[in-house]
């Protein structure tokens, strides 16, 4: 199935709904209070305090990842996920039924949450990475990519003509072969990856004045994989050039000061590339601009520290 195939059969809400509503009779979920959340590409409903997530017969494998590591990380990390109630298939979809998390997603109040707040968000989500990552993996069947050498050998035998297409200006992409031969990535066991830690995966609440994160949500895409690979998501999609909040985060999670250096910034540029949702022309696009026109420069501006 192509992307716009997959898209097309996740938003057809009207086709959706009657399997829905059967598959919540089933489960015993309220059918009268079922709202969707508009945001998402699998569609997810909440009824009341409970959450229902589909994944469709291509994405079968989804819902084990999701239901099998939230169970792995239920109750052991600082920041709650979502607890898992059921999980299956039904009508050939799969489906994860788990608790509802209190708090709205961070993209949606970044503007209100002060500097000192973003000070504590930044700590509690470097505590809570670090947590994850110290879990041993689960056992899932079938859990994508199995030979994470072999992913990250693919992706970069790829790169440069997946930038490309995604339609980065050659200027950059001339650049991508140099950068990443000069980068040296660890080789060290593979942990536990959430993968897509973003402002729109981290609730928070606000209490007296204050916010903080209340949960993190859609362990869907999950990995097993080097621990850096985590933090680019955090750097694009949550400090996006914010060098305070981003060192705040690393020295949380157990960096010391002076590894928060040249050689960090470009290991985390570098995994970014090599992501596999990486699109380096729709972030040229969104994040802030570089001194230069270079990799090294991007890396510098994207992965800024204090």
């Amino acid at each position: 199935m192509t992307e716009d195939a997959f898209t097309t059969v996740c938003q057809d809400e009207a086709a959706l709904r009657p399997g829905v509503e059967r598959l919540c009779q089933r489960l015993g979920v309220d059918v009268a209070g079922l709202t969707r959340f508009a945001a998402g590409s699998r569609p997810v409903y909440a009824s009341g305090d409970l959450v229902l997530k589909l994944f469709p017969p291509v994405d079968l494998a989804g819902y084990r990842v999701e239901a099998g590591v939230l169970t792995a990380v239920q109750g052991k990390l600082p920041v709650p996920a979502p607890r898992v109630l059921a999980a299956g298939e039904h009508d050939g979809w799969g489906y994860v039924l788990m608790s509802r998390l209190p708090g709205v997603a961070l993209d949606t109040v970044r503007d209100r949450v002060s500097a000192g707040d973003r000070d504590v968000l930044a700590s509690q989500l470097g505590e809570a990475v670090a947590v994850l990552h110290q879990l041993p993996p689960p056992e899932i069947p079938g859990w994508w990519p199995a030979d994470w050498p072999a992913f990250v050998a693919r992706q970069r035998a790829g790169c440069v003509s997946a930038q490309r297409s995604l339609g980065l200006p050659e200027p950059w992409a001339t650049q991508l072969d140099a950068f990443l031969d000069e980068v040296v990535l660890p080789v060290r066991p593979p942990v536990i990856l959430h993968t897509e830690v973003m402002s729109q995966h981290l609730l928070v609440t606000q209490t007296a004045s204050r916010w903080r994160l209340s949960g993190l949500i859609d362990f869907e895409p999950a990995m097993r994989g080097d621990r850096e690979y985590e933090f680019a998501a955090v750097g694009l999609f949550v400090a996006e050039g914010d060098a305070r909040f981003l060192t705040r985060t690393l020295t949380a999670y157990g960096y010391g000061r002076e590894e928060l250096g040249p050689e960090l910034r470009r290991r985390l540029l570098a995994w970014s590339i090599l992501h596999r949702y990486s699109n380096l022309a729709a972030w040229l696009r969104r994040l802030p601009e570089p001194a230069e026109p270079t990799l090294g420069a991007l890396a510098d501006r994207w992965f800024a520290t204090e």
